[in-house]
């Protein structure tokens, strides 16, 4: 019927950041903080799933196998009566072309793909990081010694900070 959430409860599901929210939180964060978002929809992005695609600054969908609906065809089906395929409802078709929801109109995979590399290729970046970038410094503790710290069993314990120090720049 849906994307996964139980209908009845669904008021539970998206009420914050915290819970299944996170996704439109975090999205609209890195929206204002000027990170672009780029979608390939190349399956179907169905029910909260769907407002991503909506919600990315370019969007891109497969012919005949991306699709992008609220609820899809059983849905309509039992709402209505209506007997629609997903392509109808919410194929490249429909939003490339009617509805505007995604911005690029792919044949296959492949050209999805073709197309979010073009999309990367022509962002606005900057060539220079303002950023000083210091020189890399190996580990003051021989990484090897990995093997000896963490343990085969999976439920035993051991100290994180071991780890660390065999793996950062000066063990820092």
């Amino acid at each position: 019927d849906s994307g996964g959430a139980f209908l009845p409860l669904q008021a539970d599901v998206f009420p914050d950041r915290e819970h299944f929210g996170r996704i439109f939180y975090n999205q609209a964060r890195m929206s204002s903080q000027r990170i672009p978002q780029i979608a390939a929809v190349m399956g179907s992005c169905t029910a909260g799933g769907a407002y991503v695609p909506a919600m990315s600054d370019e969007t891109v969908i497969v012919r005949g196998n991306g699709t992008i609906f609220l609820g899809g065809p059983p849905l309509v089906k039992a709402a209505t009566g209506e007997e629609v395929t997903a392509e109808e409802l919410g194929g490249a078709d429909v939003h490339s072309r009617i509805s505007g929801v995604t911005d690029h109109y792919a044949l296959n995979d492949e050209h999805a793909l073709a197309i979010c590399r073009s999309i990367v290729s022509n962002l606005n970046r900057r060539k220079h990081i303002p950023w000083d970038i210091a020189t890399p410094q190996p580990p003051l503790y021989d990484p090897d010694e990995l093997y000896g710290i963490i343990p085969t069993n999976n439920r035993k314990s051991y100290d994180v900070r071991e780890v660390i120090a065999r793996l950062v720049d000066g063990s820092k």
